[in-house]
């Protein structure tokens, strides 16, 4: 039975190929007339999801630091003692030396800072100027919420949120544990994320911890 079937399907296939190529030209391979030609195109595109950037990695190495108000600098220009100092870095997000005045420091960091205090000093002050920039005291972090002691708090580099909150005196009985939200002043806004307590914070965050329901 199966081999008289199979028979009968190779019989009727050039019957059906010549059904197929007997279709005119102009409407297409195996389409009815009524339907008339088909152009085949490519979909549209369609709209672009936003994929949002993880700025805070958790565990992870902190990208090159830049500076904003409130961080400290230590400037050591070699020879000249007039000018190496600690510096504090203005509401305006400027530093001030003598001779030069103010020079931008904010959204820089201590390397670019220092390029651009050795290219002042070129202008008439010094021949060759060699500028060290190093960060002598970074801005404070804040955390809030529920913790023992909420506040504002010295930076330490390589901390975590699980240090903040140990530094903030623990977390109260009612505190939710697992995550905490991080907010971190970036260009244009404020980027807010729950993340882990192994997230590695930097000067200038501000943790929330949150009250848990249960």
């Amino acid at each position: 039975m199966r081999h008289a079937r199979l028979a009968l399907l190779l019989l009727a296939l050039p019957a059906m190929a010549g059904c197929v190529t007997n279709f005119p030209a102009s409407q297409g391979p195996g389409l009815a007339s009524s339907f008339g030609p088909v152009a085949f195109a490519p979909p549209p595109p369609g709209p672009v999801a936003a994929v949002p950037v993880a700025i805070l990695q958790p565990g992870g190495p902190i990208s090159a630091y830049t500076l904003d108000s409130g961080d400290r600098l230590r400037i050591v220009v070699f020879g000249q003692d007039g000018l190496t100092n600690s510096y504090a870095v203005d509401s305006a997000g400027n530093i001030t030396l003598p001779l030069i005045g103010p020079v931008h420091a904010r959204g820089r960091t201590t390397t670019e800072v220092s390029a651009a205090l050795a290219f002042q000093l070129r202008q008439g002050f010094l021949r060759e100027p060699h500028v060290a920039v190093e960060v002598e005291a970074y801005r404070p972090f804040f955390i809030l919420g529920e913790v023992t002691f909420p506040g504002q708090y010295p930076y330490v580099p390589n901390m975590t949120v699980e240090t903040a909150v140990a530094i903030a005196g623990g977390f109260s009985p009612r505190a939710f544990r697992r995550t905490v939200e991080v907010s971190r002043p970036v260009e244009g806004g404020v980027f807010r994320e729950p993340v882990p307590l192994t997230t590695l914070l930097r000067p200038g965050d501000t943790v929330v911890v949150a009250e848990r329901w249960f």
